[in-house]
């Protein structure tokens, strides 16, 4: 698509969407959110960028391949799981190695497998999505098929 209204309004946004991405995954691993409504949210910049830009340049930004990213995000949601159930018997059991109770009050960050959890979650998706989106802008599939008509 050869849009100047689309390539300036993608390159606003894409920045803004990122951020909002990664404060849902932040906000999401103690409240409602999380990994998967991030990760949609930052599938959807590259979606922006896909649409605006190309394929090509999309890839480019996403830096790793899409499937990589998901393998990746694969790999950091199955080690949150076992790092429950090492510290606690349970597989995908909350561990929270930084927030420790001092005076009666908790303190420290609130950094454990439930965050490791989601950012697999996170990349899984953004992996996915990317992928599904890239596959079918590459398949070539004419948006308006005259002989239909």
């Amino acid at each position: 698509m050869n849009s100047l209204i689309l390539r300036t309004g993608t390159k606003a946004l894409v920045p803004v969407f990122l951020i909002v991405a990664v404060l849902t995954l932040w906000r999401g691993h103690n409240d409602p959110g999380g990994g998967f409504i991030g990760g949609l949210i930052a599938a959807i910049c590259f979606a922006l960028i896909e649409k605006a830009f190309g394929v090509e340049e999309a890839r480019r930004q996403l830096r790793v391949p899409p499937m990589v990213l998901a393998g990746i995000g694969l790999l950091f949601a199955i080690a949150g799981g076992v790092w429950g159930l090492i510290a606690n018997g349970v597989f995908l059991s909350g561990v929270w190695p930084f927030y420790a109770p001092i005076d009666g009050s908790w303190q420290g960050l609130a950094v454990g497998s439930i965050l490791l959890f989601d950012t697999g979650v996170f990349l899984v998706v953004v992996g996915v999505v990317s992928a599904i989106l890239f596959a079918l802008e590459e398949a070539g599939i004419p948006e308006n098929r005259e002989e239909d008509s």
